[in-house]
């Protein structure tokens, strides 16, 4: 009897330096993605007496902080009819989804290194399938926030449908930007586990959140607006107040600037990529 034996062979090429994302290849491991996805929101609510209630708990107990603090005592404008402690929430949502997603993503390539060790999977999956979780306690806080507005009788303008999903994109490529250079930088230089926590403590205040930006002279706004979540937070409060005022040049300097960070970071976590499995 004559045995005979396929060899299969998979070869493994690298990437062409001009491509910054193989969609094709993510594509196939989508259901990688999924299982990172959907273990990282079992972790998180596993065994919790509160449950999905933790999603709502940071961003509310911020809010009634900075009311206290920022709304009573100092009593800084909101620059519209938004009540304070709309005001506020409404900007918290979209910075948490975006700390989240930024602080889980800079860490996901240590947080899986057996992982990147022992097989071959696209490591740019990891710090993008944290997208999916912070998204889930984003769209919890989403539901709270319409509770709110009902509450102060505040309803958002038809523009929600399309600012609503627009902040959503934007914020999206900026934190997962920002994140997939961190996590290649974080593969080398552990000591960005600790000084992210302390930088996104600054941004927060580099951020319209507990203010408007209507505080700052137009020349410096355009400045400010570097910052992807400037644009997002103050464009979505428009819709909330119910007015159609939204600044389109500082939403779109926002936005070219998500798109910036987000090429630029994936771009970075190309070029490292080959060596991850080696340092970590």
């Amino acid at each position: 009897m004559k045995l005979s034996f396929i060899k299969n062979e998979i070869l493994i090429r690298a990437k062409s330096k001009w491509i910054l994302l193989d969609i094709p290849e993510v594509w196939r491991y989508r259901e990688l993605f999924y299982i990172f996805a959907w273990r990282d929101i079992k972790v998180r609510y596993k065994q919790t007496v509160l449950g999905v209630a933790w999603a709502l708990f940071q961003p509310f107990v911020s809010m009634i902080i900075f009311t206290v603090f920022f709304g009573t005592y100092a009593h800084i404008p909101t620059g519209n009819s938004l009540p304070y402690p709309l005001f506020v929430f409404s900007g918290l949502i979209f910075w948490t989804f975006f700390s989240n997603t930024l602080t889980n993503a800079s860490n996901t390539l240590i947080d899986n290194g057996n992982i990147i060790q022992k097989v071959y999977i696209p490591k740019v999956i990891l710090p993008l399938s944290t997208v999916v979780t912070a998204l889930v306690d984003f769209c919890i806080t989403l539901l709270f926030l319409f509770v709110l507005c009902l509450y102060f009788h505040f309803l958002p303008s038809m523009a929600l449908l399309w600012i609503l999903p627009l902040g959503v994109i934007i914020t999206m490529l900026s934190a997962s930007g920002l994140g997939l250079f961190l996590s290649a930088v974080n593969i080398k230089y552990r000591d960005v586990r600790y000084i992210l926590p302390y930088f996104i403590q600054i941004l927060i205040f580099l951020t319209p959140v507990i203010y408007p930006s209507a505080i700052l002279s137009p020349s410096h706004r355009v400045i400010y607006a570097i910052n992807p979540m400037v644009g997002v937070i103050e464009s979505f409060r428009t819709v909330v107040d119910g007015s159609m005022g939204i600044d389109y040049v500082i939403l779109g300097i926002s936005a070219c600037f998500a798109a910036l960070f987000f090429v630029g970071g994936l771009a970075y976590f190309n070029k490292t990529e080959r060596f991850f499995a080696d340092i970590i």
